[in-house]
């Protein structure tokens, strides 16, 4: 009894009254019951935003798959695949059939509206309402839950439906619901995110990917060796920052520092010149993307590769 008491005084903090925590019950007795959202595992990335993006726009090939149960045999491969493109880059897509000679984009957004409207159907389809609703961009949210939810087979329902889609492109807003709802398909279609290890490393965009990452929903980091390293430079400690510039300097990727995280490293390339500019560096040439500050590069690299060694034989 004293164990019952203590759960429902427990329960009693978060819902008001039996009313109140018998829906509650209900709602997730039923979410139960759904289809088990989509778990995306993604491993090394190393920097490389661009593959990273692809990845995780496309998700892993799943949405490929959310157009073939929407539509098997009723589209033709070059229009899955047309689609399937929209949905990875809706922005870029649209831009591109905007700028196209003599072609109606009207007619074809219109096209277009309403097959990712089936396609976000198929997505929506494992989640509850309210888990959709919060998906959902702000500034679409009531046009994106009426065509998603209204059932237009209906003879009465049919023109209300239709003419919702002739005016978002009457009034010129196509191309932005275009982008709102591939993001809600994108964003629907991996339920979480799992990253594991190494988001850093040698690859020239990690800023970006975390960046990416800081705007997702549902994920869960497992900090790789890099990583660990780029946290312990950023904690300020001096081993830490040592291989991390001995790194960008090994891959000619010193922009990770200057540009993206604004770290001077003028003073420190100046200081290899002075003491190893007339170095060969045969054993430090940057691994790849060689450019004309070859030789800042090398030098840079043979100092901190040594300073790591005496630091690592004289610790104090």
């Amino acid at each position: 009894m004293n164990t019952e008491i203590k759960y429902l005084e427990l329960l009693s903090k978060t819902f008001k009254n039996i009313a109140e925590t018998s829906t509650e019950i209900i709602n997730l007795q039923a979410i139960m019951n759904l289809p088990k959202g989509t778990e995306h595992f993604m491993t090394d990335i190393h920097g490389e935003y661009e593959a990273f993006n692809h990845v995780l726009r496309n998700g892993s090939g799943t949405i490929r798959n959310k157009i073939e149960e929407a539509y098997g045999n009723k589209l033709t491969e070059n229009d899955k695949k047309e689609l399937a493109s929209i949905i990875y880059y809706p922005k870029e897509k649209v831009e591109l059939m905007q700028n196209r000679d003599n072609f109606n984009v009207d007619k074809w957004m219109i096209t277009i509206i309403y097959r990712l409207i089936e396609v976000c159907k198929v997505v929506c389809s494992k989640y509850t309402r309210s888990k959709v609703r919060k998906a959902m961009t702000k500034d679409f949210e009531y046009i994106l839950q009426e065509l998603l939810y209204e059932k237009k087979e209906l003879a009465n329902k049919k023109e209300y439906f239709d003419s919702i889609v002739d005016t978002i492109i009457s009034i010129d807003r196509g191309k932005e619901f275009i982008i709102a709802i591939c993001n809600l398909i994108q964003r629907l279609n991996i339920d979480h995110l799992h990253i594991v290890g190494d988001i850093y490393d040698r690859g020239p965009f990690p800023h970006l990917i975390m960046d990416t990452l800081a705007e997702y929903n549902n994920l869960d980091i497992q900090w790789g060796n890099h990583d660990i390293l780029w946290i312990g430079a950023a904690l300020g400690n001096k081993a830490c920052i040592a291989n991390v510039i001995r790194i960008c300097c090994r891959y000619n990727n010193n922009d990770i520092l200057e540009e993206a995280y604004g770290i001077n490293l003028l003073p420190f390339a100046t200081f290899a010149m002075k003491y190893y500019g007339n170095d060969p560096c045969k054993r430090f040439r940057a691994k790849e993307g060689v450019d004309s500050d070859l030789i800042a590069q090398c030098t840079s690299h043979e100092y901190i590769h040594l300073s790591r060694i005496i630091f690592r034989k004289n610790p104090n």
